[in-house]
């Protein structure tokens, strides 16, 4: 039986007959859960809750009540797992196959397949959910290569560059040419710094534009994705860089407190550029590969 008899259904609610629903869980009209949600017990579905297939929420999850002041919703993706005691303000998004960790405090929106804890919620890794519902890690781990060609990372056209350090006991220093080192003429730089380490950075993709990205001071770990594949790399030396071409998802996190991360671009800003989500990101690129 897929609802508790403790269970209160509040107007007109429909519960797939593959959704499990818990003891003492309230779902108001106008909320949809998808297939195969499990609602574990001691929760209120309000009626701007989006539960995705697969999705689940630990017993005695807090979803913030819409008011008049916040009634963005709530939304769980396909295959998110929450855990006990979790509190989810309005207006967050949890993105697909990602996990909250038991007794967090989620504020902000959280990626898909991200792994986040704490008070309130940070990143603090990445996994991935497979057949049978077990979970490894969502990308491989690079290491750095020590010679300065570029190197292939096995992830669209993602090359890792060791640039030519050249130290001195009056100073070191760090260089790249164009294009020679860093494959593009770049049209424009960023620098990215004073990142609070709970804080994800990218999240996103371009249609045009390349980057190369270098953290000049400190550390950071930059995880790239393109729909199919996807690795993550530590970027911890003036002389490391890693080139992302169009149609590659971007994220860092992992920011050290002092951390300065260089941007090079290939284009001027164009908002038009950006893909800023994921399931879209993933069906262009399904899209292009029906296409070929």
């Amino acid at each position: 039986m897929p609802v508790s008899s403790s269970a209160l259904l509040h107007g007109n609610v429909f519960i797939p007959a593959s959704a499990k629903i818990g003891d003492f869980v309230s779902v108001y009209e106008g909320a949809c859960i998808s297939e195969h949600c499990a609602i574990h017990g001691f929760t209120q579905i309000w009626s701007n809750v989006r539960l995705g297939a697969g999705s689940s929420l630990g017993s005695g999850v807090i979803l913030e009540e819409p008011s008049r002041v916040n009634s963005q919703g709530i939304s769980l993706g396909a295959g998110a797992q929450v855990g006990a005691g979790v509190i989810i303000c309005q207006g967050v998004v949890i993105g697909e196959g990602s996990i909250v960790k038991p007794g967090s405090v989620v504020e902000q929106g959280v990626p898909p397949y991200a792994i986040v804890s704490g008070v309130p919620a940070r990143v603090t890794g990445y996994v991935e959910n497979l057949e049978g519902g077990k979970l490894s890690p969502w990308h491989l781990q690079a290491n750095f290569p020590a010679s300065i060609d570029a190197h292939p990372l096995g992830v669209g056209g993602v090359t890792l560059h060791r640039l030519k350090k050249v130290c001195d006991p009056r100073g070191d220093l760090s260089v790249g040419e164009f294009p020679k080192d860093i494959p593009f003429d770049p049209k424009r730089y960023f620098l990215v710094f004073n990142v609070p380490s709970e804080k994800t950075r990218g999240e996103h993709a371009h249609h045009q534009c390349h980057q190369f990205l270098i953290c000049v001071k400190g550390s950071c770990a930059v995880v790239v994705d393109d729909g199919k594949s996807r690795c993550e790399v530590l970027l911890e030396s003036p002389d490391m860089g890693i080139h992302l071409p169009p149609m590659t998802w971007g994220i860092q996190y992992k920011y050290s407190n002092d951390a300065v991360l260089l941007v090079f671009a290939s284009h001027v800003y164009d908002s038009a550029d950006y893909i800023r989500n994921y399931a879209e990101f993933i069906d262009i690129v399904n899209g292009q590969a029906g296409v070929s």
